[in-house]
């Protein structure tokens, strides 16, 4: 016999989504991927698209859903409420909104909300990941979360402490594309590796000059015209110089922290985190970004009532 699923679990953000059956502990049993993010739902219907990607995984009619990321947010499909924090993380997931009218039981996580004057932020998605990355009930610990929005959270004895936002990877698409950075980086900029010696050395200037990268940003460009700087190592120079920037940025932000850093990332970003992180001497971790989120939202279930607790 085929395992029963538990429950479908989402993670919808503004233009992907991906959508697991589970069982009780988290095991895939069947798993769909599309564009069919906030913007795409929102002209054809949150209620059509979900079902229609449960239908082809053949979910069962009553299977509940938990949902996390932009469906939850003001111009999703119900907004779930702003977490403010500090607040414990299961107190965080056991907020999950519920949306009304459907014959299943669909709850969506809430994202997290830092209200200082000095320092406002947001978070939606990433909230889920944290709950899954499998960080200690005790102690202070940092994480980092790369992405187009780059997330830094400190949680203490189980609870998100603060949050910081670093928009690197937005910074690298909008400086390539709509800077003078353009002309040095090329039409399609390469793909980055990690053993790049451009991309140590830029992580390595940022790094050591505290984050300071508006200042080296124009020589990319000069390095084109006066050293025959290539576009593929102008790439590997602006991606280093960037994460170096923020991780020089973050660390002088949380200060010492002991335990090891959570590296929460898939892919090319996870590499490219690993090796920057290992350049300012930071002992990490990698928690793969795919397993943190399906266990997160397998907690929230549970938190929810929505399936029974771990086996």
């Amino acid at each position: 016999m085929s395992p029963t699923p538990a429950v479908a679990a989402l993670d919808w953000g503004t233009t992907r989504l991906r959508a697991w059956l589970l069982d009780g502990t988290g095991k895939v049993l069947a798993e769909r991927r599309g564009d069919d993010g906030l913007i795409t739902a929102r002209e054809k219907g949150f209620a059509k698209v979900l079902e229609s990607h449960l239908a082809a995984m053949g979910a069962p009619d009553t299977l509940p859903v938990i949902i996390c990321g932009m469906a939850g947010s003001r111009q999703g499909w119900i907004e779930a409420p702003y977490v403010t924090v500090p607040a414990p993380i299961g107190a965080i997931l056991r907020g999950a909104a519920r949306v009304e009218g459907s014959r299943r039981d669909i709850r969506i996580v809430p994202g997290l909300a830092q209200r200082l004057a000095d320092a406002p932020d947001v978070m939606r998605g990433e909230e889920t990941q944290l709950a899954g990355a499998g960080l200690p009930a005790k102690g202070r610990h940092l994480v980092c979360m790369p992405g187009t929005h780059s997330k830094w959270v400190a949680v203490e004895d189980g609870a998100v402490e603060g949050f910081g936002t670093w928009p690197t990877g937005e910074l690298f698409s909008v400086l390539a594309t709509h800077s003078i950075l353009k002309h040095s980086l090329g039409e399609h900029p390469a793909p980055v590796a990690a053993d790049s010696p451009f991309f140590r050395q830029w992580c390595e200037r940022a790094l050591g000059e505290g984050g300071d990268v508006t200042s080296k940003l124009f020589a990319i460009r000069a390095a084109g015209l006066l050293q025959d700087l290539q576009p593929a190592d102008a790439a590997a120079c602006l991606s280093g110089l960037l994460i170096g920037g923020e991780i020089a940025s973050a660390k002088r932000r949380y200060g010492a922290i002991e335990a090891p850093v959570a590296l929460i990332a898939s892919g090319a970003l996870a590499t490219l985190y690993g090796a920057a992180l290992r350049f300012a001497g930071l002992a990490f971790r990698s928690v793969d970004a795919d397993e943190a989120v399906r266990a997160g939202l397998v907690e929230a279930a549970r938190e929810n009532g929505m399936i029974g607790g771990a086996s």
